[in-house]
């Protein structure tokens, strides 16, 4: 059979259709009442409510949501959700190529990654809540979903333990209280991001076994503001604003009914949507890079210092080359990746794709950053100002080389399936 390269028919002409909605829908909103203020060279005072620890302001987080509203009610929220929960069965592919179509367009109300935001959602609760969750818990996905009666965070990170997950100090043993069965917990988090408008962390706790096991991890759905949960302060971080706050939660109880999934089995949850993550993320890390690059061919061949345009100077071609050769390898690396993960179930990605998926994820965010970089360079003064996208895309996409996995952590892992410590090739090494 013939290699086709080409995209499918119909995920081209979804890009049109969410171009069309962009730019009947997202723009204008974005252009009324000075909401253009999120956008531009104001972007960071507008969002950030200084007087509030750092918080994104009210006006920020209620414009998102209406975009998001207006984004569920035209269908294209929910894209990557199967149908059953309003969405379009969105394939790994398709959300790849959505997520640099979206980012490859620089800033702005459609798709705003600081925070996660975006027209075509990425909502990996529903789907845990789907495979894990009890029977009496899967009314959450509507309540999240149509609503905002839940709204989850993530409580895994610690402020003595990141990537080392099995290592957490925070513990939850069984006690009851009032006659009824249940968990005490007690414990620390970092990096819980969203905790200030959350119902619910979603915490994981050693409850059994020794440091560094595996298994003896549970996840439980703390309500947010049960007594004993306090966030101790808000982290500033490189990008403001912040919502990424280090919690305390000391003898905090909550019934048997809050076990979230297996108990022992915590980990499997955190891990449940890790490649999806990181295939969609790095897709967004490329198309963010293109940006960079584009504006920055179009400024060199625009800008004319000393009579000549800065184009025909080899030092300002050279670098753009480079960049512009690995964003096209790269795109064939995620879009081949993306494409094979369809053709598995999640057990098989993690036992036959793992690795690729990991190359994608760091090696785009570190693409990113150096686009980012040589577009300030490009454009001098005024690409080290606030009034272009660059910095702004540079301090966002930077962090991702340290969450979603550190680039450390992922190039660990694909040392390990080259030289056959773990995956597919462990057999020829034995």
């Amino acid at each position: 059979m013939a290699m086709d390269f080409r995209l499918p028919p119909d995920l081209t002409a979804y890009l049109a259709e969410l171009d069309a909605f962009i730019e009947k829908e997202i723009a204008p909103l974005q252009a009324r009442d000075d909401n253009q203020r999120f956008f531009d060279h104001r972007r960071e005072w507008a969002r950030t409510d200084w007087d509030a620890g750092g918080l994104p302001r009210h006006e920020w987080e209620e414009l998102l949501a209406k975009a998001r509203k207006l984004a569920d009610q035209a269908g294209h929220y929910r894209y990557a959700l199967p149908k059953a929960y309003g969405g379009q069965d969105g394939t790994n592919l398709g959300m790849a190529v959505i997520r640099e179509h979206l980012a490859s367009k620089g800033l702005g109300l459609f798709n705003d990654l600081q925070n996660e935001h975006s027209i075509v959602g990425n909502n990996p609760f529903v789907l845990m809540i789907r495979d894990f969750g009890r029977p009496d818990q899967q009314h959450l996905i509507e309540d999240m979903l149509d609503r905002g009666a839940f709204r989850p965070t993530f409580g895994l990170t610690e402020p003595d333990h990141g990537s080392d997950a099995t290592h957490m100090e925070t513990r939850a043993v069984r006690e009851e209280r009032h006659g009824e069965p249940g968990w005490r917990i007690d414990g620390e988090k970092m990096w819980t991001t969203g905790m200030h408008v959350a119902t619910h962390c979603c915490l994981f706790a050693r409850t059994s076994g020794q440091d560094g096991d595996a298994r003896g991890i549970t996840a439980f759905l703390v309500p947010a503001h049960a007594p004993g949960v306090k966030i101790e302060e808000y982290l500033w971080t490189f990008n403001m604003p912040t919502d990424h706050p280090r919690v305390s939660f000391t003898d905090v109880w909550v019934p048997d009914s809050a076990m979230f999934g297996p108990e022992g089995g915590g980990l499997a949850l955190a891990q449940h949507f890790v490649h999806e993550n990181r295939i969609r993320q790095a897709a967004s890390s490329l198309g963010a890079a293109a940006y960079c690059i584009e504006e920055s061919i179009k400024y060199a061949r625009a800008r004319k210092p000393f009579g000549k345009a800065l184009a025909e100077n080899q030092a300002i071609q050279f670098p753009i080359v480079e960049l512009s050769t690995q964003v096209e390898m790269l795109r064939l690396l995620i879009r081949k990746t993306a494409w094979e993960m369809d053709q598995m179930t999640k057990p098989e990605v993690e036992k036959r794709l793992s690795d690729k998926v990991s190359m994608c994820n760091y090696w785009a965010n570190r693409l990113c950053c150096e686009a980012a970089d040589r577009a300030m360079q490009i454009h001098g003064g005024i690409g080290y100002s606030r009034h272009k996208a660059f910095e702004h895309i540079y301090r966002h996409h930077r962090r991702y080389r340290i969450t979603e996995g550190a680039e450390e952590i992922q190039m660990r892992k694909v040392a390990a399936w080259l030289f056959g410590y773990i995956g597919p090739r462990k057999q020829a090494f034995q």
